[in-house]
């Protein structure tokens, strides 16, 4: 018989998917990015405030960060799996890492937000 260690609710497609759904958020968002450092001139602090303003921008930031936290997740799952053997380091590095970015997300939308 065949157990599942990929843990709680995971498989190989799902996290595959969530992988790549991911990776395309945060290309989107950097190709954007681009754009907007090329087009614009970005010299004070209320033009960047005039960039992040609209609710569109505030949006996808906050979606291109999400798909952060899940691309490092699994990212991170998945070397955590392949080089620590330890089942007690692993978990504890794992929950340490998945606190970071939640962290990060958390920062990131009262910034995002406070603008």
């Amino acid at each position: 018989m065949v157990t599942n260690q990929a843990g709680i609710k995971r498989n190989g497609i799902q996290d595959y998917v969530t992988l790549r759904a991911s990776a395309a958020i945060i290309f989107a968002f950097t190709i954007y990015m681009l754009y907007v450092f090329c087009s614009h001139p970005l010299d004070t602090y209320a033009q960047w405030q005039e960039v992040f303003a609209s609710v569109y921008m505030k949006a996808f930031t906050l979606a291109t960060l999400v798909a952060i936290l899940l691309h490092v997740r699994i990212g991170m799952w998945q070397v955590l799996t392949d080089y620590v053997k330890a089942p007690r380091l692993r978990m504890v590095l794992q929950y340490v890492l998945n606190l970071i970015a939640f962290a990060y997300v958390a920062v990131g939308l009262f910034v995002l937000w406070g603008v």
